[in-house]
């Protein structure tokens, strides 16, 4: 009986460390892209968005590789994001990094039927934007947005993904 009362305790407090991802909750899983591999398009890909730290981080891996194309060889790009709660304002924010040096700061926002990542920093800058969009219970669709200094965001990469 100890033994169950132990273990009952051990779980009910794991949930009450974990995080409440709100309208993030739908992205939590592995996901695999869905692609054609034409030129500049990925050929094959995947992310994942896996609690961590007891619940109190949400880890994204991704990776997508790339054919050859106009004389370009292919390549393979990954990258990690870390989605956390702020302390002191309690919204979602995010930190992303990709193997070729990009680090990027984000606040997360609730759109209908899914969540934007909105680049953080000075409007004179370069902005990015991705935005994961809930198609039905197994599907998301992707679009990553760029915004030069001044300008309105243009589409860079739109993609879908299905829930593994």
């Amino acid at each position: 009986m100890r033994r169950i009362t132990v273990l009952l305790f051990f779980f009910a407090s794991l949930a009450l460390q974990a995080e409440d991802w709100g309208a993030l909750q739908f992205l939590i899983g592995d996901w695999a892209g869905e692609g054609g591999g034409q030129p500049g398009q990925a050929s094959a890909g995947s992310f994942s968005f896996t609690p961590d730290l007891q619940g109190t981080i949400l880890v994204r891996r991704s990776f997508a590789e790339y054919p050859p194309a106009n004389g370009r060889p292919a390549f393979r790009h990954d990258d990690l994001t870390i989605v956390y709660r702020d302390a002191d304002s309690k919204q979602f924010r995010a930190t992303y990094w990709d193997n070729e040096g990009h680090v990027i700061r984000y606040s997360v926002q609730t759109a209908e039927g899914g969540v934007v990542f909105v680049s953080e920093g000075p409007p004179s800058g370069q902005r990015f934007r991705i935005s994961y969009s809930r198609e039905g219970t197994s599907q998301v669709k992707i679009k990553f947005e760029i915004a030069a200094p001044g300008k309105d965001f243009a589409p860079y990469v739109e993609a879908s993904a299905r829930k593994r």
